[in-house]
C-alpha cells in the first residue's frame, strides 16, 4: 500500500513539476533578475562593495567585542538574521543539489546556476528591501515579514498573498523533507562502510527521529534561539567545507582547465550525444541547473527575506546589502567549490543520472581524503541540512501566521502549534522517502512559491529603485525624507532610533 501511495504521488508531481518548471517559470525567473539588474543599474556589480563593507567585513572586524544589547524590538541582530537566512539557503542543496545537477543535468547546468546566482544577487535584495519596508510589528513588538507581506500590502494582492503564504508551509515541509532525507542517507551510508552491514532503512528512521527531536528543542525557541544556534553552526560548518573542497581541488589541480571547458561547453547541449552524464539536452541542462541554482540561493522564493524581517536594522537597504551578499556566498563560492571538487575528482564518462546523488557526494570526500574524508563529509552535511530545516521552520511558522491572521482571540497560535507539530512528524517520516522524489517534491513547492513572489518583485521594482535611490541618496548628504517603512508611525519610530543611533555613535 505504501509502494502503491508513493508511485501515485510521482505521477502526480511529475505533471505539476513538468508545469512549475517549465519555460514559462524559468523564463520568468531569470526575466524577473535582468529586469531588477538594469532598473537597479547593475546593484549587484555597482553596490557589491558597498554590500561587504556595511555587512560581513564590519561584522568580522567586530567578532569578539562586546555591544549593547537593542531591546526597543524584538528582533535579532542584522548577523544573526543573515545566519538563519543564510542557513536556509547553504543546506545540501550546496554540496548533494550541485551533484544531483550535475548527475542529472550534466555539467553544464553549473553554468546556468552561476546565471542564476548572478541575477539572484538582486533579485534577492529586491525581496529584502521590500521585505523590510513591508514588514510589521505585533503587540507584542515582534517583527513580521515576508512575500505575503509585500504582496498583500504592498501589491495589495492579498488573495494572492494568502496563496503564497500557503506555497511557503508547503515549500517549508518539502525543504525540511530533503534535507532530514539527506541526513540520514549520509549517516546510514557511513554506518554501512563501518560495519559492511546492507541493510540501512532502520538507520534511516533512527537517525530521521533524532534529527526531528532536536528541531523540536530549538524551534521552541523561536527566532532568537534559531539566530544564535544559526550564528554559531554556520561560520564553523562553511569554513571547514571551505578548507576541504579547496586541498582537494588542489589535489586535482591538473583536471581543473577540463572542468572550465566542460561547463561552459555543455552549457549549451541544442543535442543530446556523448558517453556518461555529457549527453543531456539543452533543455535538461537549463532546467535542472536553474531549479537547483533556485533551490541552493533561494533567490526568487521570498523565502529568507522571512529571516531578514526580523533584523533590529531599520534600514531595508542594509539588509538588502546582506542578500546581495547572502547569494554571492551561497553560489558563487560554496556551490562553485562543490561544482568543482566533484568535475575534478571523477571520470564523468563512468557516471549515470541513477546514482545516488548522496552516496556520490560521500565518495567525492571519501575518494580524496579516504576515512577521514567520510567522517568529515559525515559531520559536514548533517550540520548543513540541520541548519536549514530549523531555519524553515520559521518561514513556515511566519506563514501560517500570516495565513490564519484572520483568527481571533489568540487562536493563530493554536495553527502555528499544529503546524510545528506536523513539521517535526514529517521531519522523521521524510528520512526514508526515495532520494529524487524528495528532490522533486520540493522542486515543485519551491516553483509554485516562486511565482506569486516574482510577479509581486516585477510590479513593485519601481518602489524598489525608489528606496535604494533614497538611501544613497543619504548616504550622501542629500536631505530627504528616509524611506524606512511603508507605515507612518514606524517611519517616524523608525527615524527616531537612526537618529538616535547617529547621536551615540558621535
Amino acid at each position: 500500500m505504501w509502494e502503491n501511495l508513493i508511485n501515485t504521488l510521482e505521477k502526480i508531481n511529475n505533471t505539476v513539476n513538468g508545469i512549475v518548471w517549465g519555460w514559462p517559470v524559468i523564463i520568468l525567473i531569470l526575466g524577473t533578475g535582468i529586469l531588477l539588474t538594469v532598473r537597479t543599474k547593475g546593484l549587484q556589480i555597482k553596490h557589491f562593495s558597498d554590500s561587504l563593507n556595511t555587512t560581513i567585513i564590519p561584522t568580522l572586524k567586530g567578532m569578539g567585542k562586546k555591544k549593547e544589547k537593542d531591546n526597543r524590538l524584538h528582533s535579532v541582530s542584522q548577523f544573526e538574521a543573515f545566519s538563519t537566512a543564510i542557513s536556509g539557503t547553504v543546506g545540501t542543496g550546496n554540496i548533494v543539489g550541485v551533484i544531483s545537477a550535475i548527475l542529472t543535468g550534466g555539467p553544464g547546468a553549473v553554468f546556468w546556476m552561476w546565471v542564476s546566482a548572478f541575477f539572484g544577487m538582486v533579485t534577492n535584495y529586491s525581496e529584502n528591501v521590500l521585505g523590510l519596508y513591508f514588514r510589521k510589528k505585533d503587540k507584542d513588538g515582534h517583527l513580521s515579514g515576508g512575500a505575503f507581506y509585500y504582496i498583500a500590502y504592498g501589491l495589495k494582492w492579498k488573495w494572492l498573498g494568502y496563496l503564497a503564504s500557503i506555497f511557503c508551509i508547503f515549500a517549508a515541509i518539502g525543504m525540511s523533507g530533503v534535507q532530514t532525507n539527506k541526513i540520514s542517507g549520509t549517516l546510514s551510508e557511513a554506518y554501512a562502510r563501518m560495519t559492511a552491514s546492507q541493510n540501512t532503512q532502520n538507520i534511516r528512521l533512527i537517525v530521521g527521529i533524532i534529527v526531528a527531536v532536536i528541531t523540536a528543542v530549538v524551534i521552541i525557541g523561536g527566532i532568537k534561539r534559531i539566530g544564535k544556534v544559526a550564528s554559531m553552526l554556520v561560520p564553523f560548518m562553511s569554513l571547514l567545507f571551505i578548507i576541504m573542497a579547496v586541498i582537494a581541488i588542489i589535489m586535482n589541480i591538473e583536471n581543473l582547465p577540463k572542468t572550465f571547458v566542460l561547463i561552459f561547453s555543455k552549457a549549451f547541449n541544442f543535442k543530446a550525444a556523448g558517453g556518461g552524464i555529457l549527453g543531456y539536452s539543452f533543455a535538461q541542462v537549463i532546467k535542472k541547473g536553474m531549479a537547483r541554482g533556485v533551490f541552493s540561493n533561494e533567490a526568487g522564493l521570498g523565502s529568507s527575506v522571512i529571516a531578514h524581517s526580523a533584523s533590529e536594522t531599520r534600514e531595508p537597504v542594509k539588509q538588502g546589502l546582506w542578500g546581495v551578499f547572502e547569494v554571492f556566498f551561497d553560489s558563487f563560492i560554496i556551490c562553485t567549490l562543490t561544482a568543482f571538487m566533484f568535475l575534478t575528482t571523477f571520470d564523468l564518462t563512468t557516471l549515470s543520472a541513477d546514482m545516488e546523488d548522496s552516496v556520490m557526494s560521500m565518495n567525492m570526500f571519501s575518494t580524496n581524503f579516504g576515512a577521514f574524508g567520510t567522517a568529515v563529509f559525515s559531520i559536514i552535511l548533517p550540520l548543513f541540512a540541520f541548519t536549514t530545516v530549523i531555519a524553515w521552520s520559521y518561514y513556515g511558522e511566519k506563514a501560517v501566521e500570516f495565513c490564519f491572521s484572520w483568527l481571533k482571540g489568540g487562536k493563530q497560535k493554536y495553527a502555528v502549534t499544529v503546524f510545528k507539530v506536523i513539521y517535526v512528524i514529517l521531519i522523521a517520516a521524510s528520512s526514508t522517502i526515495h532520494s529524487e522524489l524528495i528532490w522533486s517534491i520540493d522542486d515543485t513547492f519551491n516553483g509554485l512559491m516562486a511565482v506569486p513572489n516574482l510577479i509581486c518583485l516585477i510590479a513593485l521594482n519601481g518602489l524598489v529603485v525608489k528606496i535604494t535611490k533614497n538611501y544613497f541618496d543619504r548616504k550622501k548628504g542629500k536631505k530627504v525624507e528616509p524611506m524606512l517603512s511603508a507605515y507612518p508611525e514606524m517611519n517616524e519610530e523608525f527615524k527616531e532610533d537612526i537618529l538616535t543611533e547617529n547621536i551615540e555613535m558621535q
